[in-house]
Formats: structure tokens, C-alpha cells, sequence
């Protein structure tokens, strides 16, 4: 048993003991999250509220559990009925900004944050404070004299914590450097083959073939939109392509990008570019690319415009040359971006990455039963019972099944292995999680399906 199994496992026991202790409860269910077992988490806050109804504290974990399940609206339904009203409550105001920054709110977002620090300082989260470009230490400056709050800005200056003034003394870094050589191939991804021959057709060949699409003049680069629900693999796909290539692999976050000082952001997109530039064959990979190229329409500050100029800029190479740059995006909501990065030359190929189908989820058993003990599991049987299962899910199946012989074996005295009936039982009990993207999906695909770019949600539900 590992020391995390271990952990947990005495952290049931204590409860057991303990069945009245909410903290205990509340601190059990914060593990989970902080391990990302989301929907044992959403299990174990539901039995909790069952058993205490008016608690705020578990309401707020559960809301903050479908935050990090990206369950947005399920979230929002439990932090608007803690905000309304005379007695509002703190940390639900910090999630509802959360939620409305997710949503591309940003004013409104700010305007929820600082209301929860006035009512609470403890719920203040510094990094989401960043995000939004609130610092507390300016909050404040009115409440120093003129020379106290001259000597603060000079000594930030001079620290480097402000890195323009003037127009002069920008630090010359790169925003980023982690440059991989992934090892892993399209071999070592069972299945989904129909996204490795679209990936093979727009990134491969012109790579592996570079001297027939020069015949043509077409140049090697361009970029690839992947979308699909979440946990699909669309990273471990970008990883893979890099492999398949045997190119550069740069991986980015919205954390690499934005920042909170005005044009910071377009030049740390920019270093980025250059950075692939000049290792290529690279491939660059946004996650969450909606995050950095929404809609510009829905936008209520300039900088969100700015920056989407400033990727669509880089995407064109209008001062650089991207031949040899290969750009993928991932994104679980492809409807939020903007439709300029559609265009020949951006993301002009659209993939949808659907959960795994059988082959893939019978391998991906394989790979998460690896090191456990087992005794003649049938894998295929368990994936022909796993639709619409992610990987994600899947994982989530196998730790259940996990926990359920460890609660045997420490009842018994007698560990076991799993079988297939144990995993059977498993998929039984844990619902797709990817279910709840086709609900929402499936209405863009229907009505706002301009030019077909979601018909593949629409063959993959059957309705075309």
C-alpha cells in the first residue's frame, strides 16, 4: 500500500470513529481534492450534506469540487445561494470569482474578489489575486503619506517587481524554457485512429515528406485546434505527435503567458513564438488555448483584446517566419474562441478528440492496472462496459476498486487481488464524467454549427 492509500485509509478509519466530526470530514474531503479524485470527492461532500444540510463550509467544498470538475453551472447553483442575501459568505464570494473569471467576466470577478477580502482577508487566494491583476499592497497605498507611497513605488523599481517605466529598464528573460523531447510515439496510444490520421495528414507528413510539399510550395507549420471533453488525452495526443516527429515539444499554461502588468502579457506570448522559432522542428502547445484567445466580441477590457491580436500576429508570422512551427491547441470548449483564429494559416484544422474508444480504453486499462495485483482480469470486457468513459473516469475505476479491496483486506486480515468482477462493480458505480460536456456540446453542435465545425459531436451522438 502506498503511503498516500495508507493515509487515506486511516483518515476513514478516524471517521468511523468519529462519525460527528465535521473538520475531520471537511479534511478528508479537502485530500481528495488535493489529490484530484474529484468524484470521490463530490460523493463523499453529498453523504456529508446529507447528514449536515445548513453547513456553508461542506456547500462550498462541493461547489468547489465542480469547479475543478469543470461542472461550472453545478458550482455556480451552490455559490449563488451563498451570496445572496445579508449573510454573505466569504470563501463562496472568492469561487464566485473564480467562476466568473472562468467565464470571461473579469470585471465582475474583480469586483466579487474584493468584496470577499472586505468581508474576510483569510479567503484570499494571492495567485487568483494575480490573475486578475489586483495587489494588495496598492489596494492600500492611500493610507500611507505622499513620500511613504514615492519610496514604496522606487523600491519596487529597484527589485525588479515593476519592469517598466517609461518605457525603459524591460527584463530581458524568457517566460519560458522547459523544452522536452518526449518519448513517447502514436504507437503507445491504443486506438483513436481516425485523430492520429487527421494529426498524420496536417503535421506529420508534412514534416516526414518535407520535400514533396516543397514541390507544391506549400510550407511545413500551421496549427491544429484539438477540442473534446476532458481527461481525453488531448495532451498525452500533442506529447505523442512530438514524439512521432522526433521534434522539440513546449508545452504551455495561461500561467506562462499572462501577466498582470499591462503589455507584459503580448510580450511573454511573443518570447514564447521566438522560443519555438528557434528550436524548431518544435512543436508548441497551448492548453486551454481558450483561456489566452477568446472571443474578443465578449471582451470588456482592451488587454483581453491586445492579447488576442498579439497570438493572432504570431500565428501569422507577419514579422517571423513559423515554417518548421507547429502550434496545437487544446481546448474543452472551442465555441469561447475567437473565430479569427479559424482563418488558413491559424487554426485551420479542427479535431475533435472524443473519449476513448474500445481498443483505447481495454489499454488503457492495461496501463492503470500495471504493478497492481490481479488475477485474470479481462480488460476488454471492462472497456466493452466503460462508453463514454475518459481516461480520467477510467482511473477513477480502478482507485475504486482499489479502495474496496483494501476495506476487505483490512476487515479480513487478507489481501486479495482485483478480478473483473471487482472492476465490473466499479463501472457500475462511477458515472462519465464526459456526459455532462455533450449536454452542453450538443447544443452548440445543433444550433450553432456554422460551417460544420462540430459535426463530429453530432455523428458521435448519433444525430447526423
Amino acid at each position: 500500500m502506498s503511503d498516500i492509500d495508507a493515509a487515506l485509509t486511516a483518515l476513514r478509519e478516524a471517521m468511523r470513529l468519529a462519525p460527528d466530526n465535521l473538520p475531520l470530514a471537511e479534511h478528508f474531503g479537502r485530500t481528495l481534492l488535493t489529490m484530484m479524485r474529484f468524484d470521490e470527492a463530490e460523493q463523499h461532500f453529498r453523504q456529508m450534506l446529507s447528514m449536515y444540510p445548513n453547513s456553508k463550509s461542506l456547500k462550498v467544498l462541493l461547489a468547489e469540487t465542480f469547479y475543478r470538475s469543470d461542472k461550472n453551472s453545478h458550482a455556480m447553483a451552490i455559490v449563488e445561494t451563498l451570496i445572496a442575501g445579508d449573510q454573505v459568505y466569504p470563501a463562496a464570494l472568492t469561487l464566485h470569482a473564480k467562476l466568473l473569471y472562468r467565464s470571461g467576466n473579469v470585471q465582475a470577478a474583480v469586483a466579487s474578489y474584493k468584496q470577499a477580502i472586505e468581508l474576510d482577508e483569510s479567503v484570499e487566494d494571492i495567485g487568483f489575486a494575480n490573475l486578475l491583476g489586483i495587489r494588495q499592497e496598492w489596494d492600500d497605498a492611500d493610507e500611507l503619506s505622499d513620500e511613504e507611497a514615492l519610496g514604496q513605488f522606487y523600491d519596487e523599481v529597484s527589485d525588479g517587481r515593476i519592469r517598466q517605466l517609461d518605457g525603459e529598464g524591460e527584463e530581458d528573460k524568457e517566460p519560458f524554457s522547459d523544452i522536452e523531447r518526449p518519448q513517447i510515439s502514436f504507437k503507445d496510444i491504443g486506438g483513436m485512429t481516425k485523430v492520429k490520421e487527421e494529426i498524420q495528414v496536417k503535421i506529420i507528413y508534412p514534416l516526414t515528406h518535407s520535400e514533396m510539399y516543397a514541390a507544391y510550395g506549400k510550407k511545413v507549420g500551421g496549427g491544429i485546434l484539438m477540442y473534446g471533453p476532458p481527461g481525453c488525452g488531448k495532451t498525452h495526443f500533442a506529447r505523442a505527435t512530438a514524439g512521432e516527429v522526433n521534434s522539440k515539444f513546449i508545452s504551455i499554461g495561461i500561467n506562462d503567458v499572462l501577466d498582470m502588468w499591462v503589455g507584459n502579457s503580448e510580450r511573454n506570448l511573443h518570447s514564447i513564438f521566438e522560443q519555438a522559432r528557434r528550436n524548431r522542428p518544435c512543436v508548441l502547445f497551448f492548453d486551454e488555448v481558450d483561456a489566452l484567445g477568446a472571443s474578443r466580441s465578449d471582451m470588456r477590457q482592451s488587454s483581453g483584446r491586445h492579447l488576442v491580436n498579439q497570438f493572432l500576429a504570431e500565428m501569422d508570422g507577419i514579422d517571423s517566419n513559423n515554417e518548421g512551427v507547429l502550434i496545437l491547441g487544446a481546448t474543452n470548449a472551442p465555441w469561447h474562441i475567437d473565430s479569427a483564429f479559424r482563418r488558413p494559416g491559424r487554426f485551420d484544422q479542427v479535431i475533435f478528440v472524443p473519449p476513448p474508444d474500445a481498443i483505447a480504453r481495454e489499454e488503457i486499462m492495461k496501463i492503470l492496472l500495471d504493478g497492481k495485483p490481479t488475477q485474470d482480469v479481462d480488460c476488454s470486457q471492462i472497456a466493452s462496459k466503460a462508453v463514454d468513459f475518459s481516461g480520467a473516469d477510467l482511473k477513477a475505476v480502478v482507485d475504486r476498486a482499489v479502495e474496496a479491496k483494501l476495506t476487505e483486506a483490512i476487515r479480513t486480515g487478507k489481501p486479495t487481488p482485483l478480478t473483473t468482477k471487482d472492476l465490473l462493480a466499479s463501472t457500475r458505480i462511477v458515472k462519465p464524467s464526459t456526459r455532462e460536456w455533450f449536454a452542453t456540446a450538443r447544443n452548440h453542435a445543433l444550433y450553432a454549427n456554422q460551417g460544420g465545425t462540430y459535426d463530429d459531436i453530432l455523428q458521435y451522438l448519433k444525430l447526423k
